[in-house]
């Protein structure tokens, strides 16, 4: 992937590694502009100063001695850095793009829980630099239009207990795509490694000789709450939170998260995809020793104009978030955080 964290320094092709020539006064900065553009960075100089040094000794730049470097083993040569520094040129000079072969990528984009504000910088970079966008029915859609306009968008969303796109086809669209040459861009909601299935596409994609990266997303399991008024933690109160999938109820074999454990663990509790279940887990808790007055939360809609919210004991919430018409998408937040910052 190429990020451009500064205007006006296009990076030709789609270039894996850099050679600089000339790293001047300002080499960290240079350094460090190619590192975030995704690039393998070499510094061709006799005469290391110190933050070369360090920046070796970190293992994010190569040092090589500038008689013995061939320019050809490199995608792109930067003999001037101005262009990565707003114009403050070290040394005259350009940037020269070696012949270089075009293959194609998949970048992992968490979303973030929908409003278009918590996508990241690096989503919107990644989305800009797209061929193929393939996206989820709770990403922030509104992130489309950051794309290019000839970016082919493939909508693979899953509705709960309706429509949906086999996990199976999704990785098989993200390999073909990424053969072609695109550079293929998997948006979805919150972060794609928490409840994403992040981890099967990265697998799919890897399996298949395709390079694959993930730019991290918001987590609405974290997000949610905070948009609600509700810290995970609070000191004094917990020491730290769990999240837990909600998808099946705690009877269902599949379900293998130790609810006795949970209810002892003096942690907030999170549940993501729990609506359909929220009743057979408050339930639960409870009988696992979790008292019923437990201050809970279920948060729908995070983010958007849609968001609302209920309160109430945990023996109550369920039946509070029914009676209020809260549905999926919506986070249930279980402890004393709930009320932590409630005036009383």
């Amino acid at each position: 992937m190429q990020t451009e964290p500064t205007a006006g320094w296009p990076l030709p092709g789609r270039p894996e590694s850099a050679l600089v020539t000339r790293p001047g006064p300002r080499a960290s900065e240079t350094v460090h502009a190619l590192l975030d553009r995704g690039l393998r960075v070499t510094v061709a100089t006799g005469s290391p100063d110190a933050r070369l040094r360090d920046l070796a000794g970190r293992g994010l730049v190569a040092l090589a001695d500038p008689g013995a470097t061939d320019l050809a083993d490199f995608d792109v040569v930067i003999r001037d850095t101005a262009h990565l520094h707003g114009g403050d040129a070290d040394a005259p000079g350009r940037c020269d793009a070696q012949p270089g072969r075009q293959r194609g990528e998949v970048l992992l984009v968490g979303g973030g829980p929908g409003p278009l504000g918590l996508l990241t910088l690096a989503g919107a970079e990644a989305l800009r630099a797209a061929d193929v966008v393939v996206y989820d029915r709770l990403a922030p859609l509104g992130a489309l239009d950051l794309a290019p306009a000839d970016a082919e968008r493939v909508p693979v969303g899953k509705i709960p207990r309706g429509e949906f796109t086999p996990q199976e086809q999704i990785n098989a669209i993200l390999v073909d795509r990424a053969r072609q040459g695109a550079t293929v861009v998997r948006l979805k909601g919150g972060d794609s490694f928490v409840f994403g299935r992040g981890g099967e596409e990265w697998l799919a994609c890897a399996s298949a000789g395709i390079p694959v990266r993930v730019v991290p997303g918001v987590t609405s399991a974290v997000a949610v709450p905070g948009l609600a008024g509700v810290p995970v933690t609070h000191r004094a109160v917990t020491p730290g939170f769990v999240v837990v999938s909600g998808h099946v109820g705690p009877d269902d074999p599949r379900n293998q998260v130790d609810w006795a454990a949970l209810a002892g663990a003096g942690l907030t509790i999170v549940v993501l995809m729990g609506v359909a279940t929220l009743a057979a887990i408050a339930e639960r808790l409870v009988v696992c020793g979790l008292p019923g007055d437990t201050p809970a939360a279920v948060v729908a809609d995070g983010g958007l104009p849609s968001q609302r919210q209920v309160t109430a004991p945990l023996e109550q919430v369920a039946q509070a978030a029914q009676q209020a018409g809260l549905g999926a998408p919506a986070v249930a937040i279980i402890g004393p955080t709930v009320a932590a910052l409630t005036p009383g």
